[in-house]
């Protein structure tokens, strides 16, 4: 169960407490996530939505470890991540968030399979190893039979399939989403959005996504909406129940 009132309980997968970001701008500070509290339950499936600059990538990426609050602190499976050395947080990102983006962020020099590997090559496990996570995160994506394609033989959906195999090949603790069906026709949105349901649905991954659409976030349990950088629930559709 999703929670912003900041009254979870220590079993949350993912504990946001009192956090804030602020950047400063020609002398001026822009405060652009104020006192955010949030509770994640592994396997919920969350949609952020708001208007261009209300925070939404620049909460991703606190909650991803990409970048440091300036003050509050998020928690995920016991480790409080915000204090963390650079060192450390790189290790705990490897291995517990996969991230996906509008943008594919794939190699072109690459096959499918090499650009779903890379993440594996950080690890310890051997080629055998390497190949068989491979390519159960391909079958998983319905792309084994294009494992030896490169990216430009692949269409955009495709190519967005090979993302979230690269994503999920290492069996994160949670998925961040960027915007992932924000390059995609409507076709393809769909079909990217099934998958990422069946992955939250059947393998019990918990997912953030940040979407501008509000039909990919009726996919989602729920949606929650940033305004001015403070965190507001729509329990309704397309409106705005309550502020934290």
């Amino acid at each position: 169960m999703v929670r912003v009132d900041g009254n979870g309980t220590s079993q949350s997968l993912i504990q946001v407490r009192n956090l804030g970001k602020t950047y400063r701008r020609g002398g001026e500070d822009i405060h652009v996530l104020q006192e955010l509290n949030l509770d994640v339950d592994k396997g919920d499936f969350v949609a952020f939505m708001g208007p261009s600059g209300s925070g939404k990538t620049t909460l991703l990426n606190l909650l991803g470890g990409l970048d440091v609050p300036t003050r509050g602190t998020v928690t995920v499976a016991g480790d409080e991540i915000t204090h963390m050395s650079a060192g450390k947080l790189t290790a705990w990102r490897a291995r517990h968030v996969g991230f996906i983006f509008q943008m594919y962020n794939l190699i072109p020099v690459l096959t499918a399979f090499q650009n779903v590997e890379l993440p594996l090559l950080l690890t310890s496990l051997s080629k055998a190893e390497r190949r068989k996570h491979v390519e159960t995160a391909l079958a998983v994506v319905g792309l084994g039979e294009r494992m030896n394609h490169y990216p430009r033989q692949l269409s955009g959906g495709q190519e967005q399939r090979v993302a979230i195999a690269r994503a999920i090949v290492a069996d994160p603790t949670f998925l961040l989403c960027d915007e992932p069906t924000g390059d995609l026709d409507r076709k393809s949105a769909d079909e990217i959005m099934e998958l990422i349901t069946r992955l939250v649905r059947e393998y019990g991954k918990t997912v953030l996504m940040v979407t501008h659409d509000p039909v990919v976030a009726r996919r989602a349990d729920i949606t929650l909406h940033l305004e001015k950088g403070v965190l507001v629930e729509a329990r309704e559709p397309h409106s705005i129940a309550a502020e934290v």
